[in-house]
């Protein structure tokens, strides 16, 4: 009994902190856009390109998988995250690490099943998320909205993503949400339904995130070129 209380206090945990800190690999995005529209204001330093250094210790990715009698909400731990934004261009590069064997939903049984069945993280150990472009708008009160587009390589293979983002640059201080779903069973991955307890075939994804943003100086052109 006391180890079921312990299994429902920790469901209990996550679900509060699902709630307080709505998160989506892509957090990013809401950065990179950031980039793009702040450096645009920097034009007498000649910054032209934003860079946002990812704190795993500030950054959430959570999950919410519906069934037929519940859902489940958990959490997976960021490696590492950098991303390089270029206003002039929209250019965006950078990669987003996801460790896949961290997933934790309270349930030690199913996040067994999911990390060993579904994502195989012991064969494919990384889910990451590459940048490719980027745009997106940056009001006068510093509230940013962004669109960010790359590439999610998941359980071995590579899918095209745009990731929705929004949040506020106060500064150079950063604070953003991002959200996305995988509709992981069309990409490739094995359904976890059991009989009767089904479950969704896609599963919603939740970045939060907060840091600072850097915006190093682009070398400027000679007058004239000899």
């Amino acid at each position: 009994m006391s180890s079921e209380k312990a299994r429902l206090r920790s469901k209990a945990r996550l679900r509060s902190n699902f709630r307080i800190r709505r998160i989506a690999l892509a957090i990013v995005v809401a950065l990179a856009l950031s980039f793009a529209s702040r450096a645009a204001s920097a034009s007498s330093a000649g910054a032209r390109i934003g860079i946002i250094n990812l704190d795993p210790a500030k950054t959430l990715v959570e999950f919410r998988l519906g069934g037929s009698l519940h859902s489940t909400h958990g959490k997976f731990q960021l490696r590492t995250g950098i991303i390089k934004a270029d206003s002039a261009t929209g250019k965006a590069e950078g990669t987003i690490v996801v460790d896949a064997a961290s997933g934790d939903s309270g349930d030690s049984i199913r996040d067994h099943r999911m990390k060993d069945s579904v994502l195989e993280a012991e064969k494919f150990p990384e889910i990451t998320f590459s940048a490719r472009h980027i745009e997106g708008h940056l009001d006068r009160g510093g509230i940013f909205q962004a669109k960010l587009e790359g590439v999610l390589k998941l359980h071995g293979a590579e899918h095209a993503l745009t990731i929705d983002t929004h949040g506020t640059l106060i500064d150079d201080n950063l604070v953003a949400t991002a959200h996305f779903s995988i509709p992981y069973v069309q990409w490739g991955l094995k359904d976890p339904s059991v009989l009767f307890l089904t479950v969704a075939k896609q599963v919603d994804i939740d970045i939060a995130t907060a840091g600072r943003v850097t915006w190093p100086a682009r070398a400027r052109t000679p007058a004239h070129q000899p």
